[in-house]
């Protein structure tokens, strides 16, 4: 696998578990079970007609050598997606990109959202904006103006481009490679599980199975006013193989809609 792909899963994994201190935790509590932890896919989210759109983002990654694996619509929030996957190797993490599609909102979404675009990077260099990660004033009254509309479209203000989510393969998992077994233990260790469309979304007969914590919360400052705000999540999926005995490399539409709901501040 291209060796600069592999040194981005890393540099992602830093700046994540950095808002993320749940996802460390998790890691050392099934290490100190015996288990090796593989990551499933990593996932962004960004804004359509933008620098960052997913046309944009993901030929980054077509160069490093991973291949287009399928696309999802989520109509109700306004999102479109695709992933991408290496092609032979499945375990090597796969991408996750989500866009939002902003001019369907209020003119006043649009207008916070376009003013935030105007000032991203225009050479689509993701590296260099995941360092800056926010290039833009952050406003209480504008985040509140967004997350009256889109809790995705608020989340990505307040955060910017960076990753979203890890996910845990189940199925490198031995002790826990039940989902619910692992739900379960989650639970036990103080976790508080994405229960929206319930603890498990998916199941075997839809190839994939997936759960997750609600996101941490952190403190970020607007502009000199602080607010404890939801950050990232950490994802947990087990796959299931395909008529062909190769295992189950997409997403269904319908769990992903829940599982993007981790990042709700509301919930």
């Amino acid at each position: 696998m291209n060796s600069e792909y592999l040194k981005f899963l890393d540099t992602c994994w830093i700046d994540y578990i950095d808002s993320t201190p749940s996802a460390r935790k998790i890691n050392e509590l099934l290490s100190a079970e015996g288990e090796q932890i593989i990551n499933d896919h990593i996932a962004f989210r960004t804004w359509s007609d933008s620098p960052f759109s997913i046309e944009h983002f993901k030929k980054i990654f077509l160069d490093w050598g991973l291949v287009h694996g399928g696309e999802y619509l989520f109509p109700n929030k306004k999102v479109r997606a695709i992933h991408l996957q290496h092609p032979t190797d499945t375990n090597i993490p796969k991408i996750f990109i989500s866009e939002i599609q902003w001019r369907e909102f209020s003119p006043e979404f649009a207008k916070i959202t376009s003013k935030v675009i105007s000032q991203l990077s225009k050479d689509g260099d993701l590296l260099s904006m995941m360092q800056k990660k926010i290039c833009w004033d952050l406003r209480i009254e504008e985040y509140e103006t967004l997350s009256l509309e889109s809790e995705y479209g608020s989340w990505l203000y307040a955060w910017g481009i960076r990753p979203n989510h890890f996910t845990v393969s189940l199925n490198s998992l031995k002790k826990f490679n039940d989902i619910l077994k692992l739900n379960a233990f989650l639970k036990e260790k103080g976790f508080t599980l994405n229960s929206i469309g319930g603890e498990v979304k998916g199941s075997a007969q839809l190839l994939l199975e997936q759960s997750s914590i609600m996101a941490d919360r952190m403190t970020v400052d607007f502009s000199g006013t602080a607010k404890n705000i939801p950050s990232c999540y950490y994802e947990f999926a087990k796959r299931y193989q395909q008529n062909n005995g190769v295992l189950y490399q997409g997403f269904n539409e319908k769990s992903a809609d829940k599982i993007f709901e981790s990042t709700n501040a509301k919930s």
